[in-house]
């Protein structure tokens, strides 16, 4: 059975090649020679996750799972959530993410945060979503 993983990041998918069980076949948005990035303009982790998913789902027909990731810092009320890849401009640089981070808490003790990613799998027409 093939599946297709939403992404174009090859280092998720070879991870998650290395624990799919035999007769799974994965296929990324490359395998199927797609070079656009689908686009992330939901205003929570699961919509833009779901809507992944459900682009991938409509154009190609098969099983399919997408996920979305975001940092929230219990101080900075959840920030930057489903901001994070894009917080400090739309370069979606690393680096001056963590910076904007660091920056907002200079000021405070209290640095909690996690990082929260759902996942959607749409698969023999019904769709979840799971949360880790």
């Amino acid at each position: 059975m093939k599946i297709i993983f939403a992404s174009h990041n090859q280092k998720k998918a070879e991870e998650i090649r290395s624990i799919l069980p035999d007769g799974l076949t994965l296929l990324t948005l490359q395998d199927l020679h797609l070079k656009e990035e689908i686009p992330e303009d939901e205003p929570t982790i699961e919509g833009n996750s779901a809507f992944k998913a459900q682009w991938v789902f409509a154009h190609f027909g098969l099983p399919c799972f997408a996920d979305d990731t975001g940092l929230e810092v219990s101080a900075l009320n959840g920030a930057p959530g489903v901001h994070s890849a894009r917080y400090a401009g739309e370069e979606k640089s690393s680096e001056a993410n963590m910076d904007k981070v660091l920056s907002k808490l200079a000021k405070i003790n209290d640095r909690k945060a996690r990082f929260r990613t759902v996942i959607s799998l749409i698969m023999e027409g019904d769709e979840k979503q799971f949360e880790g």
